[in-house]
């Protein structure tokens, strides 16, 4: 049981890792599937996730889950239980951060719990859907910090990068 709940956490930790400075960060930067499919102001959760069944929508959401399914593949041989648990709880979890345009408000007690557990709200992702700058991380909130970083680091590598083929 304390293997399945070590694989299950270790596949948020390490999928949300990869997902937020491989593919998050890199396409607010450099992309625009992202940007258009997830942050546009004619779009929201409904429309997003339910509604359309838009290929860009269905794509952005591939590459954003694709180091989970990368972590579970590595994982699965410790714990079959874990890995299918992890994806659940990741699955899970896209649905709830998704739900505050719908009129949810955290209670105040899952709040703290998740504050606590630096777990990503509804209210702090939604933050993210207003501010592209801010609230990275979709599960964990410690990747604030660094994903901001790095998005400064990138911003400057692409700028660089535009006057070097001039």
């Amino acid at each position: 049981m304390l293997e399945a709940i070590a694989v299950a956490w270790l596949l948020l930790f390490f999928g949300d890792f990869l997902s937020t400075f491989i593919y998050h960060v890199p396409e607010h930067v450099f992309g625009s599937l992202h940007l258009k499919t997830h942050h546009s102001w004619k779009k929201d959760f409904r429309h997003y996730a339910i509604l359309t069944f838009n290929p860009q929508v269905l794509l952005d959401g591939i590459l954003g889950a694709l180091p989970y399914v990368l972590i579970a593949v590595v994982l699965w041989s410790f714990s079959p239980i874990g890995v299918i648990s992890g994806l659940l709880l990741g699955q899970f979890h896209v649905w709830w951060r998704h739900i505050s345009v719908l009129g949810w408000q955290t209670p105040k007690l899952i709040n703290i719990f998740c504050q606590i557990l630096f777990v990503t709200t509804p209210e702090r992702h939604w933050l993210h859907h207003h501010k592209t700058n801010l609230g990275f991380g979709d599960i964990f909130t410690f990747f604030e910090q660094p994903a901001q970083m790095w998005l400064r680091w990138l911003r400057l590598l692409r700028i660089r990068f535009r006057y070097s083929r001039i």
